[in-house]
């Protein structure tokens, strides 16, 4: 489960950005997501009062193929709401971008094809 403090903005922003669906109506404190087409991970977004993590143990990493597709996914994920997040802990070249939800959580978009 991913905590949230709004659950129907963050079910917003995480249908838009996976291409998921909602399992049953959201409501105030809970939700499951689950892939648009077929099979998949789902995804509970449950309502949290704990404050976000700087430097969280647990997040989603996202995975493109390429550089280019890395940069268009960034793109659309803050177009949707995300935010760049300043992030203290990037190795030299790194092969991914930290990007934080409308909550704030923090997730990767990962560039797999990165050498």
């Amino acid at each position: 489960m991913l905590g949230v403090a709004d659950v129907p903005r963050a079910a917003a922003f995480w249908t838009e950005a996976l291409g998921y669906v909602a399992r049953e109506q959201t409501k105030d404190t809970w939700v499951v997501l689950e892939p648009a087409k077929g099979a998949g991970v789902q995804l509970a977004l449950g309502y949290s009062e704990t404050q976000v993590q700087e430097h969280p143990r647990v997040h989603l990493d996202l995975y493109v193929e390429d550089a280019a597709e890395q940069t268009a996914e960034i793109e659309r994920l803050v177009s949707l709401g995300a935010q760049h997040v300043d992030w203290d802990l990037y190795p030299d070249d790194p092969d991914f971008v930290v990007l934080a939800d409308p909550e704030g959580n923090r997730f990767c978009v990962i560039n797999s094809g990165h050498h």
